[in-house]
């Protein structure tokens, strides 16, 4: 076990195991192609200590919304289980490929405004890949992202609708609001390449297809910030990495 310093909050322990399988990927490389390989990253995001408890959300400003939720809602900008597992933690190879480049996939991603809120809560895509906007609601929506490296928009989008948007520059992650429903949030993260990988609702990821070399990986979360850690693998291995967050920074 090796035990790496972390950016701004974290404790990274890198677990080392040897195995491999045959991993699928979106997205193929239109020039500087990855090396060949099936190599393997598996993990677990895991917060230390006691987790901040969801905040209640007030939805009586709208009545179709506020009965959709006999009783109440909660925000998901923190969502652990009951081993320390965080859930939405983007994890991402930050460097080490190189000038690669990716086609975007055909397939859209999409993101969905049900019960007043944003499902999924974070949304992890390509640059250039669609992204369908859909209202499932029988209200009306604003969507408003605020991008730093993107293109700035919002869009009412009334109740039953949907459209596609896509964005063309990679950015970690772009904070989306609702201009209509304030406790309506999402993230939207943006890559320009196919290496990244959402954790589940205990806190495991998997990333495959992995080319052999050194890279640094990161986890993002919107409210426990950033953490990084460097890895070497082979063209044919399993490698496991553990993230470990012990604080909310600014809570």
């Amino acid at each position: 076990m090796r035990i790496s310093h972390l950016l701004v909050s974290g404790i990274a322990v890198l677990l080392i195991s040897v195995g491999g399988r045959e991993l699928s990927g979106s997205g193929t490389p239109t020039h500087g192609p990855a090396p060949a390989g099936n190599a393997v990253l598996k993990g677990i995001v895991k917060f230390e200590g006691i987790a901040p408890k969801p905040a209640r959300i007030n939805m009586s400003a709208d009545p179709d919304c506020a009965k959709l939720h006999t009783s109440g809602a909660s925000s998901e900008d923190i969502v652990t289980d009951s081993n320390g597992g965080v859930e939405n933690v983007i994890v991402f190879v930050s460097d080490g490929l190189g000038d690669q480049t990716f086609d975007p996939p055909s397939q859209p991603m999409k993101i969905e405004q049900k019960g007043c809120m944003y499902e999924p809560h974070v949304v992890a895509m390509r640059a250039s890949q669609e992204l369908e906007v859909i209202n499932e609601d029988k209200t009306t929506h604003n969507i408003h992202p605020l991008p730093r490296n993107n293109p700035e928009w919002n869009k009412s989008e009334p109740p039953g609708l949907s459209f596609e948007v896509s964005f063309p520059r990679q950015e970690i992650a772009i904070p989306v609001k609702c201009n209509i429903h304030p406790w309506m949030k999402t993230y939207i993260a943006v890559f320009k390449h196919r290496y990244f990988v959402l954790t589940g609702k205990n806190g495991s990821f998997e990333m495959d297809n992995l080319p052999p070399g050194n890279y640094t990986l990161e986890a993002w979360h919107e409210k426990l910030g950033t953490a990084t850690q460097q890895i070497t693998i082979g063209g044919a291995e399993t490698k496991e990495v553990k993230f470990v967050f012990n604080k909310v920074p600014n809570f």
